[in-house]
């Protein structure tokens, strides 16, 4: 899958440069093209004479040209790339990187790459585990970097632990998989509902529950970076989608989700139902503001129509559907209980007992269920929840 991809290898101060050779070879024969960026002190520990040798490119280090005055543009190489590996990162570049501090052609490169980027951290372990390059880490996960986890062995310092740079051929492996599942979903349509619902009481007051959209939103996310076309039905929520294979439609009630849904599953793959659609809305509507009258206010619900129950009637033996439970009680019970009766190919399984799962939050904890079995995973943030779900979901569609 490395055949043809253009990459941007960003190499810092550190001792593990010398493997930045091994991993140019490897990414070479696998059919890659590779433009070397090096930080002032990457140099002192690997010359750019080599790597230039051995990518066939000069290699890219200062803004300018002090001889000429010609200068490198930042901005064509993060046009230029399918992918910015950094390897290795040093704890001073991973931290520049998270607060954006662009004194180098490396910084300023990383800030105009428009591919993924990929972070092999190399240093000792003290470093490494400080809380500020752990921060710092976490910073750089939240803008959609992945990061390659060093490995632990003999280090620079002469003590033992985890620092050390992953291994070039594993970094190969990395970003040949994430090429890979690019493909994954090529082709197929998948219906994504996401965030919350509003069911009106009045013009000025509704019904509603705290759903940010963000697990929905990562799921259209990275289905569309596999290749899917996403139809993604959004309730009222205030983050945006990015990918150009994402189609929005933006409702408030469960009524015109549930419209929307049965509309565009017909021509749907595969439908992930994220969102925390109300189970019940008001039977009458006030055309003016309820205003404060008397002690109480008694408010007549109805329920909605079940969106989920509707699409595992509409299901065809082709269709592939992933619910989701939100629970807080007997959790599996009612969770295989719904798998059941709304005829879903597994269900995604959430607790508001466990910290950090559930509404507002960045991160989720989370079961994927099916007729086999149960699969659980650990505390992770919703973007990597997302790839969690969507590998189940290759498996059954493929």
């Amino acid at each position: 899958m490395l055949q043809g991809k253009k990459i941007v290898l960003g190499i810092t101060g550190s001792i593990a440069a010398y493997k930045a050779c091994y991993l140019i070879r490897g990414l070479i024969k696998q059919g890659a093209e590779v433009q070397v960026v090096i930080t002032p002190s990457g140099k002192e520990f690997i010359t750019p004479l080599t790597l230039s040798t051995l990518t066939g490119k000069p290699v890219v280090s200062e803004f300018f040209d002090r001889r000429d005055g010609s200068w490198h543009s930042h901005v064509q190489l993060g046009l230029w790339a399918d992918a910015m590996v950094i390897a290795p990162a040093s704890a001073s570049t991973i931290g520049k990187m998270a607060n954006g501090v662009a004194d180098n052609m490396l910084i300023t490169t990383y800030l105009s790459m428009k591919a993924p980027v990929f972070v092999a951290p190399a240093m000792d372990l003290d470093m490494y585990a400080h809380p500020s390059t752990q921060k710092n880490l976490d910073t750089l996960r939240s803008y959609g970097n992945h990061i390659i986890e060093p490995g632990t062995g003999f280090l620079a310092s002469k003590l033992e632990g985890k620092g050390r740079m992953e291994e070039p051929e594993k970094i190969i492996e990395v970003l040949d998989n994430f090429f890979q599942e690019q493909t994954d979903l090529k082709g197929k349509k998948i219906l994504i509902t996401a965030g919350p619902t509003y069911e009106k009481l009045d013009p000025v007051r509704f019904i509603g529950n705290y759903s940010s959209g963000k697990m929905g939103i990562a799921l259209a996310e990275e289905c569309a970076r596999r290749g899917a076309e996403v139809e993604l039905i959004c309730g009222p929520v205030s983050i945006k989608t990015s990918h150009p294979n994402i189609h929005r439609t933006d409702v408030e009630s469960a009524a015109q989700m549930y419209k929307a849904a049965t509309e565009a599953f017909p021509n749907a793959n595969a439908a992930i139902l994220c969102a925390a659609v109300a189970d019940f809305t008001p039977a009458n509507v006030a055309d003016n503001k309820i205003k404060r009258e008397g002690n109480k206010l008694t408010l007549e619900l109805t329920p909605t129509q079940d969106i989920a129950k509707a699409l595992g009637e509409m299901k065809k033996e082709n269709q592939v559907m992933v619910g989701f439970a939100l629970e807080t009680n007997d959790e599996e019970n009612h969770a295989k209980e719904k798998l059941q009766k709304k005829n879903l190919d597994f269900i995604v399984l959430n607790s508001l007992q466990d910290d950090g799962a559930g509404f507002q939050h960045n991160t989720n904890k989370v079961a994927l269920i099916d007729k086999a079995g149960e699969e659980k995973f650990p505390l992770k943030s919703k973007k990597e929840v997302a790839k969690d779900i969507v590998n189940k979901l290759v498996t059954i569609i493929k």
